[in-house]
């Protein structure tokens, strides 16, 4: 590979430009990445997992989202034809999405399921790349908006009792746990309101530092975890193992299929901003493929499920860097301290109202991220009572825990424990029956003609 630029796509820049732009992804990403595994390996039933396995499952999510990233950006097949990844500017990390279905299907059948479930929507999603052109039309920006914002929703709770200190832990909501808390959210919300260049890209990080630094005084911090933890080690192989039950197959597959249409969203976002274009078709299709069968490869070594980070999509279109090595460096990094098991052991240390004064502002972005979805939309009475019969079905089933008592169980798991499934169906089938307004319809018309008009004229070109 020649030289190259850092705002050339191709190419191998210098290092000491490299790195310092490689950093700033892992900076901006990494507490995003293992977050969600030290919330599902805490709601694990019981007392949660043991420390050993909780260092495993971060260990795991490090390495699976450095290596689905590195894929997305190398791309492996010919260069003509398909490819297993985009070849785009991205990066792919545990997301948020999936916590609270991970969390109810944790607390009843364990992380095997998990597991098995991501085998499922990894199925889906390739499916979903495949037919991508086809299935885009029935998530608009006004479902995926609906759907976004529940998810926000939904991880609210889980902020409250993380701050509180953890509902498993004796001192839930102590004094000390809100203070430390509090403190924590202060310094994030100033960092990213008057913080500037690195401080602000990693306010989060930051966060945690002085919140962990403030919690060791009220002896929240037990570090015999990381004494026991081995300097060097690779993901385990089957460690967690494999088990499929239908009704978190249905949960996390339909978050797959979701997230498949987000990632459009990401990859047009990034190569708008950063690229000056549209993603291409294939592009579009070789990425969701790639997602797909690097989450099927991924549950295999224990590592939760993956999708686009769009915090780092932000910083690429405000960068301009879109080389891939400068990424590719950053999966590196990120993929070194995955094998490294004492510091995935520093990580399980963190208290519990730490990540939660850290995190709830990423919470509350994600259901504003949805909600400016939503507002891309006309809000006339249509489309305002999608969004709002969706969201108030689905958050309000999954809030009153006894409403679905009577039904068997895999209807509680399915609809009951969290609220993006019953929203996203709710909103998918109104956007379906539910009459259009005039505009719309003539949007539609519109586009239509426009459509056909480009196949006819790409059939003349091909019969030339």
């Amino acid at each position: 590979m020649k030289r190259g630029s850092i705002f050339e796509l191709n190419g191998i820049p210098k290092f000491q430009e490299a790195l310092p732009l490689a950093l700033q992804h892992v900076v901006a990403m990494i507490v995003g990445c293992v977050t969600p595994a030290i919330i599902v390996a805490g709601a694990v039933g019981g007392d949660g997992l043991s420390a050993k396995d909780r260092v495993i499952l971060i260990q795991a999510s490090l390495v699976v989202s450095a290596l689905s990233t590195l894929i997305q950006l190398f791309p492996i097949g010919k260069k003509k034809g398909f490819n297993l990844g985009s070849g785009l500017p991205m990066i792919m990390g545990v997301s948020f999405a999936y916590v609270p279905s991970m969390q109810a299907i944790a607390e009843g059948y364990g992380i095997s399921t998990i597991l098995g479930a991501q085998i499922v929507g990894g199925i889906v999603a390739i499916i979903m790349g495949l037919l991508v052109k086809k299935i885009r039309v029935f998530f608009p920006p006004l479902i995926t908006g609906t759907v976004v914002f529940t998810i926000g929703l939904s991880l609210y709770p889980t902020a409250i009792n993380y701050m509180a200190g953890g509902t498993s832990n004796s001192d839930y909501g102590s004094w000390q746990n809100w203070i430390v808390a509090f403190l924590t959210l202060a310094v994030v919300t100033g960092l990213n309101h008057f913080g500037r260049g690195i401080l602000k890209l990693a306010s989060i990080l930051i966060g945690i530092i002085v919140g962990y630094m403030v919690s060791i005084p009220f002896g929240m911090v037990s570090l015999s975890s990381v004494g026991q933890a081995k300097m060097f080690q690779l993901p385990q192989f089957m460690h967690f193992g494999i088990h499929f039950e239908i009704s978190a197959c249905v949960a996390i597959g339909l978050l797959f299929a979701i997230n498949s249409v987000q990632a459009i969203g990401d990859y047009s976002a990034t190569t708008i901003g950063a690229m000056n274009r549209t993603p291409k078709d294939q592009e579009l299709q070789n990425g969701i493929v790639a997602y797909g069968l690097s989450n099927m490869a991924g549950a295999l070594f224990g590592g939760l499920p993956t999708a686009t980070f769009s915090q780092n999509v932000g910083i690429v279109t405000t960068t301009k860097v879109i080389n891939r090595c400068v990424l590719g460096l950053g999966a590196v990094i990120l993929g070194v301290a995955g094998i490294v098991p004492k510091f995935s052991a520093i990580l399980t240390t963190i208290p519990q109202c730490v990540l939660g004064g850290a995190t709830v502002s990423g919470f509350a972005s994600i259901a504003m991220t949805g909600m400016k979805l939503v507002a891309s939309a006309e809000m006339d009475y249509r489309n305002s009572s999608i969004v709002g019969l969706a969201a108030a079905l689905g958050v309000g089933v999954s809030q009153a825990t006894a409403a679905l008592a009577t039904f068997p169980e895999w209807v509680t798991m399915i609809f009951g424990k969290s609220p993006v499934v019953l929203a996203t169906i709710i909103a998918v089938v109104l956007n379906i029956i539910l009459p259009k307004s005039r505009v719309e319809k003539e949007e539609e018309k519109e586009q239509g003609k426009r459509i056909k008009k480009k196949l006819e004229k790409d059939h003349k070109e091909f019969e030339k």
